[in-house]
């Protein structure tokens, strides 16, 4: 088997799943999987403030994630690609299996707690 060298830089592949890594944009994507949505729907499906879910839309869209079709006053957003919604899918799936494994992870504490910060190795 011959082994690949990617061609998108890892720098810019590490980009796409800091979209992934935050839990508010999380359960943005995750709403956004059974369909186009306004804020005001992503506000009630998600349990976040209005101006939460504006901020990380935000970050969504110019990561380009998500889509916003304007109809009339309101802003409709969606997955920007189907490959989204396959990707969580399979994260889903691949959790069924190591899930304990990442759930006890010290490195991947939100508050930095027994991560290396001068490694990097915390999700922010």
């Amino acid at each position: 088997m011959m082994l690949t060298i990617p061609t998108i830089p890892l720098e810019t592949r590490a980009k796409l799943f800091r979209g992934f890594c935050d839990p508010s944009r999380l359960s943005i994507l995750e709403a956004l999987r059974v369909g186009p949505r306004s804020v005001g729907d992503l506000v009630v499906a998600t349990s976040l403030g209005q101006p939460n879910v504006s901020n990380h839309l935000a970050c969504l869209l110019d990561c380009g994630l998500v889509v916003r079709e304007q109809q009339g006053r309101f802003g409709i957003y969606s997955l920007a690609d189907a490959r989204v919604d396959e990707l969580l899918a399979l994260a889903e799936a691949l959790l069924a299996d190591v899930a304990r494994g990442v759930r006890y992870c010290p490195r991947y504490e939100g508050d930095g707690a027994g991560s290396d910060r001068s490694e990097g190795t915390a999700c922010r």
